[in-house]
């Protein structure tokens, strides 16, 4: 099944959506390293030709595959609906959404998948927010030039309410998710939305969560897997907060799901950046200049991750340093973070720290984008079997 992309950074959503069985058939991105990390990596992942268009995806013409192409995905520029960004939403010039509903107005695909910021649900961008969700249900009906999109809500609220069964129409559902809680190492909350077309009548849901908080305390606190699996000596082995054990005293059955995975899982296997075989590593260069200050105090070891970041207003958590056992700060390599972000190693990076950094801080986790994708893909699969057997 094919896709086409847009949005698409360093290419963490369409290495997911490759993984699970989707075949993207054309990229928008319009930032030029962002490019030139899916021109690197391109063949080697997904093992074709890499049709990009290197441009603003609002001068793209994608006519040509207009009900040819199963899934439209992209994750929409988030700075506009960030918590650390400035909030202008609608009034922010990289507000994107109206033009990722041109797209889909424009490929009619079976079904789309776009990703955002927890942000976007705020309580301030909530009207805005259901304006965006009624124009993907129904992105035939388009905004007139010049006309306030207050008005054009109004329109489609009218639409939507009366009944009117005729035209272009998705079902649209949306949740936010942890991509901590599907095995990225990383606590991770992304607003998902999906949508099918009207004549796709199979039902869907959203993925159920595969790894859970609770696993993870079971494994250190309870049985002591987490520690052995790692080598952790005993006297190194972190006690649980009283949160932690209030949980471990409630329970009578070990967790079903598997544990949440944690920066010490990510990191398995890569030598400290500082030592001389960390050459050898690509993107694995250690970075220096970290330090601790109030609030600034970066991901603990056996934690998942804190958000990765990137933009202009800074990573004020210090979202993009290791706090080490011992006490000492350092940044992530470029390499780690990719880890955290579930990047495969081969997965090159080819530009700056600082610019490598920001891909990945907005990037998709490929995991989740795998999870997803996989689930949307069996729906469709099941659409196609009931289309051939009615024939």
């Amino acid at each position: 099944m094919d896709t086409i992309e847009l949005f698409a950074g360093g290419g963490g959503l369409a290495l997911g959506l490759h993984e699970a069985g989707f075949n993207p058939v054309a990229v928008v991105e319009r930032d030029p390293d962002s490019c030139e990390t899916l021109r690197e990596n391109w063949h080697h992942g997904m093992g074709s030709d890499l049709h990009l268009f290197p441009r603003d995806v609002r001068y793209v013409d994608l006519t040509r595959w207009q009900d040819r192409v199963e899934l439209v995905s992209g994750g929409p520029p988030c700075q506009p609906f960030s918590i650390g960004g400035k909030h202008q939403g609608y009034r922010d010039a990289r507000d994107m959404f109206p033009h990722a509903v041109h797209v889909v107005r424009t490929i009619r695909p079976e079904a789309f998948i776009f990703e955002n910021v927890r942000g976007l649900l705020r309580k301030s961008f909530a009207k805005y927010f259901g304006y965006v969700i009624l124009q993907l249900q129904y992105p035939e009906i388009v905004r007139r030039d010049g006309q306030p999109w207050a008005d054009h809500l109004a329109t489609l609220e009218e639409h939507h309410t009366g009944g009117r069964e005729n035209g272009l129409r998705y079902r649209v559902i949306f949740q936010k998710v942890n991509a901590g809680d599907f095995g990225v190492p990383q606590h991770r909350e992304r607003v998902v939305i999906v949508g099918f077309r009207w004549d796709i009548q199979e039902p869907w849901s959203f993925p159920q969560a595969t790894h859970s908080r609770d696993a993870l305390r079971a494994a250190k606190w309870l049985t002591g897997t987490y520690w052995d699996e790692h080598h952790v000596p005993k006297a190194q082995r972190t006690t649980p907060t009283p949160e932690a054990q209030r949980m471990l005293a409630n329970t009578e059955t070990l967790p079903f799901t598997a544990r949440w995975r944690t920066v010490r899982d990510a990191l398995a296997g890569l030598p400290d950046p500082k030592a001389p075989e960390a050459s050898r590593i690509p993107n694995h260069r250690f970075q220096p200049g970290a330090r601790r200050y109030a609030g600034h105090t970066g991901s603990e070891m056996d934690s998942p991750a804190k958000t990765l970041k990137a933009g202009d207003h800074g990573v004020p958590g210090g979202e993009n340093m290791l706090a080490l056992p011992d006490g000492s700060l350092r940044y992530f390599t470029v390499r780690e973070s990719a880890r955290l972000q579930t990047f495969p190693d081969w997965y090159i990076f080819p530009s700056s720290w600082t610019e490598s950094m920001r891909q990945i801080g907005n990037a998709v986790p490929v995991t989740l984008a795998k999870v997803v994708a996989a689930s949307v893909a069996n729906t469709l699969h099941e659409h196609h079997r009931r289309q051939a057997r009615n024939q």
